[in-house]
């Protein structure tokens, strides 16, 4: 006798698709938060190098000129407009934060003998940060990060 098979539709219930769905959506939602919390600290990291440079570059000027760039004893942005003379004798091109929203400070001693770098971190501000408003810059925030001769 001859037995006939019947085949059952093998695929996927609604429900199963949807907890399938659900699974994927959370770990994609982890990776993503992970991913931004390594792009806020590699940001960071960016602006301490870029700190770095620019006290590197203000050192050779001092060196060669015996003074450093005057910011009119004021809290100014590190660019090109009020620290030109750095490059490209001293620095290849002045950096930019790379952050939207902030941007690099520097400010002078009215006598142009010392001078404070400031940045404005994401996440937290390692050791090493220079606590005190000078020069018109501020450096007392959580957040921000100041260097200093």
């Amino acid at each position: 006798m001859l037995k006939i098979l019947r085949q059952k539709n093998r695929g996927f219930t609604l429900i199963e698709l949807l907890v399938v769905i659900a699974i994927i959506g959370t770990l994609a939602t982890v990776v993503l938060v992970s991913l931004n919390e390594a792009r806020s600290k590699a940001r960071d990291v960016r602006r301490l190098a870029d700190l770095r440079q620019l006290a590197l570059a203000l050192e050779l000027y001092y060196d060669t000129s015996g003074a450093y760039i005057d910011s009119g004893g004021v809290c100014v942005v590190a660019n090109e407009a009020n620290m030109g003379d750095l490059t490209p004798d001293y620095i290849g091109s002045m950096p930019a934060d790379p952050g939207a929203t902030t941007e690099y400070y520097y400010g002078a001693a009215t006598d142009e003998q010392a001078y404070v770098l400031r940045a404005v971190m994401e996440g937290t501000v390692p050791d090493g940060s220079y606590t005190v408003d000078e020069f018109g810059c501020s450096c007392d925030q959580a957040s921000e990060y100041c260097i200093r001769p």
